[in-house]
């Protein structure tokens, strides 16, 4: 970039920072955007000017990969349905130990190293949470320790964001008995984002957002309404696993969340050229 170009990205820029300082972001940060050292920092580089130029990030983070690593240490294998980690009693602790003690704590320090206030919390200071009731083919099936989010305790959130330290929240829950839950990470972030009425829900995922053809990468739908996200999911060109996420922006949108971003946590400087360029990179979807 010549000077001139540098100074045009700054004006362009200009608006988006005026109109979002002050704004909650509730960022979702997991999938191979997690694994890979140098995305790690470019991604929480840009956390950290979210929060210079006056935004309020909040990182909700999964770790399916180090979890995965972590049960096959102690001798405990990983079972999905549909996405979710089937969670017996011998799993709860491992992944209590991995979420809240080794991969949120990791991302704070990071934070903090690249000139950022960050503290991480453990899901469990915030989330309650019920044993989650799932279906599937119209049968009831045992998830294990697998819940579903019924409240968001938001003041310790709410303090943190006002001294301008990001919250780092690992996606754990405490049930009403004190048992603790393994939480779906888009879930959690979706919860807390409706808990602080963020103005953005990011999902930094490993795709370029809600594509048209699953086959063609470039193919980012950049803007969708529930109208055409039913429209779509009647054409199956939104399907499988897509439906789910994109079923729970929609419901962000009607619980108060200004508007709900898929980017592809891959993408140096997702965050960036979504949020304060008029191009975007991702698919935005809005009421």
């Amino acid at each position: 970039m010549n000077p001139a170009d540098r100074v045009s990205a700054f004006q362009e820029a200009l608006p988006y920072l005026q109109r979002f300082r002050g704004s909650t972001f509730v960022i979702k940060y997991g999938g191979s955007a997690m694994e890979d050292e140098a995305r790690v920092d470019a991604v929480l580089r840009d956390v950290v000017l979210l929060e210079a130029v006056g935004i309020n990030p909040v990182l909700v983070h999964g770790g399916g990969k180090a979890i995965t690593r972590a049960l096959q240490q102690e001798g405990v294998g990983s079972h999905f349905i549909d996405g979710l980690r089937v969670t017996g009693a011998d799993a709860i602790a491992a992944i209590d130990r991995t979420l809240a003690r080794e991969i949120g704590p990791g991302i704070a320090r990071r934070i903090q190293a690249l000139g950022g206030k960050a503290e991480a919390l453990s899901g469990k200071e915030v989330l309650r949470a019920r044993k989650l009731a799932y279906r599937k083919d119209g049968k009831a099936v045992d998830l294990g320790f697998v819940g579903d989010v019924t409240r968001v305790v938001a003041p310790p959130l709410r303090r943190r964001v006002a001294a301008e330290v990001v919250p780092v929240i690992s996606p754990l829950a405490v049930g009403r008995k004190g048992g603790i839950y393994n939480i779906n990470a888009d879930t959690a972030a979706c919860e807390v984002a409706v808990a602080l009425r963020a103005e953005k829900l990011i999902y930094l995922t490993d795709v370029n957002g809600v594509l048209r053809d699953a086959a063609d990468p470039a193919s980012t739908i950049p803007a969708l309404d529930p109208a055409a996200v039913a429209r779509l999911k009647a054409e199956g060109v939104i399907a499988g696993g897509m439906i789910p996420k994109v079923d729970g922006a929609v419901g962000a949108l009607e619980r108060g969340v200004g508007k709900v971003h898929f980017l592809n946590g891959g993408t140096p400087h997702a965050l960036l050229l979504e949020i304060f360029t008029d191009a975007g990179i991702g698919t935005e979807f809005h009421l």
